[in-house]
Formats: structure tokens, C-alpha cells, sequence
């Protein structure tokens, strides 16, 4: 099944922390109830249709790391009535899935943000994706959406985003209330990206049982995101981890006051791609650059690995991290990324924390909005009730 918009999508609120939109659940699915079902559901009209899949096989939670009782259900049994969405806004594409209540996804869409068309579209066309999988998950549980997380780059404010300039009009939305029209839930959660990943890395993942650890994202930009007990370190204005302004070298009018991110404009995977294109004068990616033999742009790259390894170096030194999982589009050069990491930090940290490739690299982010929709208490109640059900069965 596939979805669609006619109209931009209405701007609303946006918290950076977690919290609950106060409208009564009963009024809100008495409006859901009037929509009726011959919603339109494709997602961009005049657009490519993208269909709404079931999940098949153990794409959602692997056995090892999925919340314990999890397994006793199947990979995709939904266990008792009631599930949860998650919504990833990336810059090129956006994902939205539903969920059990042990995180395992049901269903799943991906489209493309479009992000030249603005934000207000891009947020319309996935409360028109969301309604569709809410529609279908509920025919096949015969439960409800309980709760949504929603996440999205830069740093997630109450009245708008800061630092996410790739999408015309993004800095400028008020995400949180534009999503509650949208989708007409009473809880949903907002969060930065990259933060949402490492949670879910530290829930189900790579980093599960270490603490501290750090979650790093090699992707576009460059990001961390730091758990203390469990719980990702938000900072004081919510920018903690932003490792992209990271000063390289005296960095004289090269800072964030001038409009700059000197670390990620020489390690990130677009400014590689960038320089690698102006270097060989014909159009280069980062994926290209890392494969490249031309023995200047092989320099170009490990040069960007060895300043991007004196930083996440100098983060373990300040941090003390028990583990450190790397995830992101350059993570398609595993093997080099990780070897220039590890010998930075084999020689420069004190006490090295182990370093890994993350668990999710595809889809970190979108199953930490399902953590923050789990984690809301119209869901939590409902999953705790359900994993007290699986051990008495058990």
C-alpha cells in the first residue's frame, strides 16, 4: 500500500527533550476515526509510488540483542494490541516504520525527502506515510499507535532546529506540533538523529551493557553521541557530541562564528567527495574517493582519517569510554576507517576503549525513534506489561 499529499504540511512545536502533547486521547481518535479509510495513501502525488512493506525475516531486532523475552514471540510477532511509530527525517531520505512494544518492526517505508521542494512537504508527506502504516498495523494487531518518536539533524529547540541548513525552511520548523497534527497522537518524542542512534545502539546494539560509550557517526557530517548509565548526554543546549565544529589547527576565521565546521569540512564525507572532485576535475563521492588509486586522493583520505583519529582520540581522553561503536555512510570503507581510528587511539589514550563497528548502520536513527516512542509512558506501561506477560508464560 502506498500514500500521497496534495498540500504542505502545517508547521507546529518542537522540544528537544521528550514530552507528551496534551490533547485527550479519545478526542484524538475520534478525529483519527472521521479521516475514514479512503485516506489517500501514496506518498508524493505525481511522484513514484513507494509501497508500505511488512518486515520479513529478522530484520527487526536480532535474537542477541533484542529486549530480553523478545524472542520467545518470534522475530515479528506482535505480542499484545498496541505498537509504536518511528519517523527519521534525514537530509536525502526520510524512513518511517511501526513497531511492537519490544521494538521489533512490523512495517516500513522509505521515500525521498526532496528536500528542494522545503521542509513543510516533507513533513505533510510522512504524516501521509505514517497514517498509512498506522492503518495497516492496526488492521493486523487490532491494537493502536500508542506513541511516536521522531528524529530528525541539528539540535532539536522548542520553537525550531538549529545547525540543519541542508533542507530550505527545516531550521525554521516547529517539528513537534507539526507532527502532532499529522498524526494525531497524545505522545510523541523528539530528538536529534544522531543521539537517537546511539540510544538505540545502546539499547539493542553494539554499545549494549557499556558504560560510558559513544556512538560515532562517519557519515555527511561528523557526530557522537555519548551515553552515561544508559542515557544519551544531551549538553546543556542540547549540542553535545556536535564534533564537526571541532577546531583543527589554530582555525583562524575558519570557526562557527565565521559559518564554518572545520572538522567536518576536512574529515566529513561530503567535503571529502568535495575535494576529491575538485583534485581529479570530475565528479567525485566520498565511496569514490575511498576507492580511488590516484595516490593524491588516497592521501586526501587518510589525511581526513588522521585528523578525524587526533579527535575522537582527545574525546576518549576527556570521556573514559568503556566502548566506542562507529556507524555512518563511510563505514563502507570499514576496514580503513577503523584501522586509522584504532592506532590513534592504541597510541594516544591512557586506558584505549574498544572500538567496534556499530550494529545498525543503515537504520540507527529510525530505531531510535522507536526507543524514544518506547520509552514515552503511554508505550512503556503497555511493553513492561507485555514483558511480564513473557516471563510468566516462560
Amino acid at each position: 500500500m502506498a500514500v500521497s499529499t496534495t498540500e504542505p504540511g502545517r508547521p507546529g512545536r518542537l522540544d528537544l527533550r521528550l514530552h507528551l502533547v496534551g490533547q485527550h486521547p479519545d478526542h484524538l481518535l475520534a478525529r483519527r476515526a472521521r479521516r475514514g479509510a479512503a485516506r489517500l495513501r501514496r506518498v508524493g502525488q505525481g511522484r513514484a509510488a513507494v509501497a508500505v512493506r511488512p518486515e520479513s525475516g529478522p530484520r527487526g531486532l536480532s535474537r542477541s540483542s533484542a529486549p530480553r523475552g523478545s524472542a520467545r514471540h518470534g522475530v515479528n510477532a506482535v505480542p499484545r494490541p498496541g505498537f509504536v511509530i518511528g519517523v527519521d527525517f534525514g537530509g536525502t531520505k526520510v524512513a518511517v516504520a511501526s513497531a511492537t512494544l519490544l521494538g521489533t518492526i512490523v512495517k516500513h517505508v522509505r521515500f525521498d525527502t526532496e528536500a528542494a521542494h522545503g521542509a513543510e512537504q516533507a513533513v505533510h508527506r510522512a504524516g501521509e506515510a505514517c497514517r498509512a502504516i498506522i492503518s495497516e498495523t492496526e488492521a493486523d494487531t487490532h491494537g493502536p499507535c500508542l506513541a511516536a518518536g521522531i528524529v530528525c539533524p541539528g539540535i532539536v529547540l522548542r520553537n525550531r532546529i538549529a545547525l540543519a541548513p541542508n533542507v530550505p525552511g527545516w531550521e525554521d520548523l516547529r517539528l513537534q506540533e507539526a507532527m502532532q497534527e499529522e498524526l494525531e497522537l497524545a505522545a510523541i518524542a523528539v530528538e536529534n538523529d544522531v543521539k537517537a542512534a546511539g540510544l538505540a545502539e545502546a539499547r539493542w546494539g553494539s554499545l549494549s551493557g557499556c558504560d560510558p560509550a559513544v556512538f560515532l557517526s562517519l557519515g555527511t557530517g561528523v557526530a557522537a553521541s555519548v551515553l552515561v548509565g544508559g542515557q544519551v548526554l544531551a549538553g546543556a543546549h542540547g549540542a553535545a557530541g556536535e564534533l564537526g565544529y571541532s577546531l583543527c589547527g589554530s582555525a583562524q576565521g575558519r570557526a562557527f562564528a565565521a559559518g564554518r565546521a572545520p572538522l567536518e569540512e576536512f574529515a566529513g564525507g561530503r567535503f571529502i567527495g568535495i575535494r576529491a572532485t575538485r583534485m581529479l576535475k570530475r565528479n567525485m563521492t566520498a565511496a569514490d574517493a575511498f576507492a580511488a588509486t590516484d595516490e593524491a586522493v588516497s592521501e586526501l583520505v587518510d589525511g581526513a582519517l588522521d585528523e578525524l583519529a587526533v579527535h575522537v582520540a582527545n574525546m576518549a581522553i576527556i570521556l573514559d569510554p568503556q566502548r566506542i561503536a562507529v556507524g555512518g555512510g563511510l563505514m563502507g570503507s570499514a576496514g580503513r576507517v577503523l584501522a586509522a581510528l584504532g592506532r590513534q587511539l592504541k597510541s594516544a589514550v591512557p586506558f584505549p576503549p574498544s572500538l567496534v563497528r556499530a550494529s545498525f548502520l543503515h537504520d540507527a536513527a529510525l530505531r531510535g525513534a522507536i526507543a524514544l516512542a518506547l520509552d514515552l509512558p503511554a508505550a512503556r506501561s503497555e511493553g513492561m506489561a507485555e514483558l511480564a506477560t513473557g516471563h510468566r508464560r516462560g
